[in-house]
C-alpha cells in the first residue's frame, strides 16, 4: 500500500510541476516580447533623436549592422565611426514601425524579429535581426535593413543594379 501511495504522490507531484513550468513559460513570453520590443523601440527612437549614447548602448559588442547597400556590413565600431558625425550634428534617421513579429529560442535567451517600417525617403522598409539576453538586459546582435522589392518590379531592379547606365527593360509577365 505504501508503494502505491508513494507512486501516486510522485505522479501527482510531477504533473503539478509540469503545469507550473508550462504556466511560467506562457507568462514569461509576453514579458520577454515586451522587453525585446522596448529595446527595438528605443533603437528607433534614439536614432531619430540622434542620441548616439543611447543608440550604441543597445548593441552587443559583437553586433553586426547591415544596410540596404550590399557593401554596408559594419561592426559596432565601424558603424559608430559612420553614424556619430551625423548624430553630433543632430542628424538622425526616422523609421516608424508599422508591424513587428518577435520569436524566441526555447531557452528564451535569444530572440529574432522582423518588422515593417516606414521612412520618408525610402518608403516601406524591413528590419530584421537578433537579440540576446545578457543578464536582465536584451542587446542587439544583428540588425539588417532592407527595402522590399515587389515581385513585379524585381527583374527591372536587378537589371538596373547589374547595368546602372543602361535603360532597364520592362518586366516580363
Amino acid at each position: 500500500m505504501n508503494n502505491v501511495l508513494f507512486r501516486s504522490l510522485l505522479v501527482i507531484a510531477l504533473f503539478a510541476g509540469s503545469l507550473l513550468r508550462s504556466a511560467e513559460n506562457s507568462s514569461a513570453q509576453p514579458t520577454s516580447t515586451s522587453a525585446v520590443e522596448a529595446v527595438l523601440n528605443r533603437y528607433h527612437e534614439s536614432a531619430a533623436k540622434a542620441d548616439g549614447a543611447a543608440y550604441f548602448a543597445l548593441f552587443a559588442p559583437e553586433c553586426i549592422l547591415m544596410g540596404t547597400d550590399a557593401t554596408e556590413r559594419w561592426t559596432v565600431g565601424q558603424f559608430k565611426a559612420y553614424a556619430l558625425p551625423y548624430f553630433s550634428k543632430g542628424q538622425g534617421w526616422t523609421y516608424r514601425v508599422k508591424e513587428r513579429h518577435v520569436s524566441f529560442t526555447p531557452s528564451g535567451d535569444v530572440a529574432w524579429f522582423d518588422e515593417i517600417l516606414d521612412n520618408n525617403a525610402y518608403g516601406v522598409c524591413r528590419g530584421t535581426g537578433v537579440l540576446r539576453k545578457a543578464g536582465a538586459v536584451w542587446l542587439i546582435c544583428q540588425y539588417q535593413l532592407t527595402i522590399p522589392v515587389p515581385n513585379e518590379l524585381a527583374e527591372k531592379i536587378v537589371q538596373l543594379i547589374r547595368h546602372p547606365s543602361e535603360p532597364a527593360p520592362l518586366p516580363s509577365k
